[in-house]
């Protein structure tokens, strides 16, 4: 009887023993949306013409995370050191104008953002991010409380735990096992 049952478990603890050791495999990474509920705007005033430093000196930025502008009739640029204080860029780094643009941050250091339309980088459309490199498997933990917080209302940032395709076959390859068994 006893072997009976630990015979109808065993696809349960397979699973389990597949599903804890691919939790592993996680990367940990986080989208941050600038200018929160606002988007990527031209500050009121002069008063907040470094808001979106300021923003970006609030937050942790790592290796693999991303930034999301939401505008309309603007777009977003990265550019060099030496471009950001002009505040105007002939050949940027990464340009886009679609109104919803993504940015993945693929390696540590510094990143310049400006406006691309005239005037708005002037007036403080403009922001530099520096990005870590923070190893994955240890996540910090403070983007560990930012991942628990997905709710927008968190000063633009939202959480995200994307899967490694390793990941994911062994997650497919248990269900199977659990089904065949």
């Amino acid at each position: 009887m006893a072997t009976l049952s630990f015979k109808a478990s065993y696809p349960f603890f397979l699973c389990l023993i597949l599903f804890c050791g691919s939790q592993v495999l996680l990367i940990n990474c986080t989208e941050f949306e600038v200018g929160g509920k606002d988007g990527w705007v031209v500050p009121k005033s002069k008063d907040n013409s470094d808001m979106y430093n300021q923003w970006a000196s609030q937050n942790r930025f790592k290796v693999n995370d991303t930034v999301r502008f939401k505008y309309e009739k603007d777009s977003v640029l990265v550019v060099t050191e030496e471009e950001y204080g002009k505040c105007k860029s002939s050949r940027p780094l990464f340009f886009s104008n679609n109104g919803d643009t993504i940015y993945k941050f693929d390696r540590p250091g510094m990143f310049y953002f400006i406006s691309g339309v005239s005037g708005h980088c002037d007036r403080g459309q403009k922001m530099i991010i520096k990005v870590l490199n923070v190893e994955p498997a240890a996540p910090s933990p403070q983007s560990a409380n930012e991942s628990a917080q997905k709710s927008p209302s968190n000063g633009g940032v939202v959480g995200m735990a994307p899967l490694r395709i390793t990941t994911l076959t062994l997650f497919v390859l248990s269900l199977l096992a659990l089904l065949y068994a």
